[in-house]
């Protein structure tokens, strides 16, 4: 590992500077193109905002060499990888990190939390960190200074979830610098990060539940399942629940659990019988996932969606979407969380470009999974419509975070890479008819 210092102010003389985390994976059988050049390095971007890489280096390059399979582009075999803690969190400095502040993709889960992240983002101002310096297109410029410092010509872009978010902006405050992208289960700028989210998490619901339903087994073991969870989603929304060990949880907890659930492989397979628990009082489900719900660097993720996300939404666009939808509806409370804490702090004005579809002509590979609360399909396809030339998979039974998941994807990835001219193979996709399989427990 090394480190990028950079400005945290371009173009103020009086700025401190900071430090970017670096590691740089050699390529272990370099690729050459049919003119015999190698192929640049590969940046990947962390999803989030405010997760991190550096940490995990050593862990998934030992998963890539167990499960060759699962490793697609990411084995560092054809391409060097470079990866990086984008500024402001991971093994950087500053690390925005929030510690005893809970937050999800659903938000703060409490009153509480959203006061704890305040303060904590006070507390990072008052130290001297610029929050208005922790965003997209900052960190594009990061990688082009990164570029610079590496004496590279051009690099290929690689990210998953919020990854491709800042992959769009290294597209648009950095082009000359990139090659190829690919983007596993994106997020582009265009997205709402709280606006219709509800919405998605209970489109989400419904096309799990439909799923078990279109199978008879499951179907038997869950009958009208959706219908008695919308019931079940409206008891919480009138309070708090106690469960059958006398703990009590609030629909922000469900509205985590649901949120989480979905995302995850593992969580989407038990779903039919984890809601049937939560329906008969037995409130375990949730109480797992409340038990892990500090994974962000929270003053890095804040910082992102205070600059590029909430500024071009509003609290009432957010209930008006829900409105009418139990399962939505169990969104809408910790979500509008995220509004007050970005009202308490003070990260600049927010450019427009910031929340517009990026156009461009830099190939690139969308690849994105069929269930997905965040990152759902229409938003892939929509965003890829002004990429020219783009290539698009949508994988059935696929959750967040595709190519660990699906080897016909991964090597789709790594295709595109060694050759972005080629139209990838999806023939090796589940059909769209492939019955998801569930698990009972």
């Amino acid at each position: 590992m090394r480190h990028v210092t950079v400005d945290e102010t371009r173009g103020d003389p009086a700025t401190r500077r900071i430090d970017i985390a670096v590691a740089r994976v050699r390529a272990s059988d370099p690729y050459r193109d049919a003119s015999g050049q190698t192929l640049p390095p590969v940046v990947v971007f962390h999803g989030g905002p405010g997760g991190s890489l550096i940490s995990g280096v050593g862990r998934r390059l030992g998963v890539y060499a167990a499960q060759p399979d699962r490793a697609g582009p990411l084995a560092a075999i054809d391409q060097d990888w470079i990866y990086f803690d984008q500024r402001g969190g991971g093994q950087g400095n500053p690390s925005m990190d929030c510690p005893g502040a809970q937050l999800t993709d659903a938000g703060p889960p409490t009153d509480e939390d959203a006061q704890k992240l305040i303060a904590c983002l006070k507390g990072y101002a008052d130290a001297g960190v610029d929050l208005s310096q922790y965003n997209a297109a900052v960190i594009a410029a990061d990688v082009a200074d990164m570029v610079k410092a590496m004496d590279l010509k051009q690099i290929d872009l690689f990210g998953g979830s919020y990854g491709p978010r800042i992959e769009a902006a290294v597209i648009t405050h950095a082009p000359q610098v990139v090659r190829v992208a690919v983007m596993d289960s994106p997020w582009p700028p265009e997205g709402n990060w709280a606006v219709h989210t509800p919405e998605q998490v209970s489109t989400a619901v419904r096309t799990i539940l439909g799923k078990c339903a279109a199978q008879a087994e499951c179907n038997a073991r869950h009958a009208d399942l959706q219908t008695r969870f919308e019931a079940n989603a409206r008891a919480w929304l009138a309070g708090p629940q106690t469960g059958q060990d006398g703990v009590a949880f609030t629909v922000d907890d469900l509205a985590a659990f649901l949120m989480d659930t979905t995302y995850s492989a593992t969580g989407v397979r038990n779903l039919p019988a984890d809601l049937e628990k939560i329906i008969a009082g037995d409130l375990s489900p949730v109480a797992a996932i409340a038990e892990d719900r500090t994974y962000y660097f929270e003053g890095q993720h804040m910082t992102h969606l205070c600059k590029e996300e909430i500024p071009f939404e509003s609290k009432a666009a957010l209930a008006a979407g829900a409105a009418g939808d139990p399962v939505a509806e169990v969104s809408v409370s910790s979500l509008s969380r995220l509004f007050d804490v970005c009202a308490a702090i003070d990260v600049g004005a927010a450019d427009p470009v910031e929340n517009q579809p990026v156009r461009t002509t830099i190939p690139t590979l969308f690849i994105a999974a069929e269930i997905d609360p965040g990152c759902p399909p229409p938003l892939t396809r929509a965003a890829a419509a002004h990429y020219e030339g783009s290539q698009v998979m949508i994988v059935t039974n696929a959750t967040h975070g595709v190519t660990g998941q699906n080897p016909c994807a991964a090597r789709a990835a790594r295709d595109f890479l060694r050759d972005p001219t080629k139209a990838v193979d999806q023939s090796c996709l589940p059909a769209t008819d492939t019955p998801l399989v569930f698990t009972e427990n």
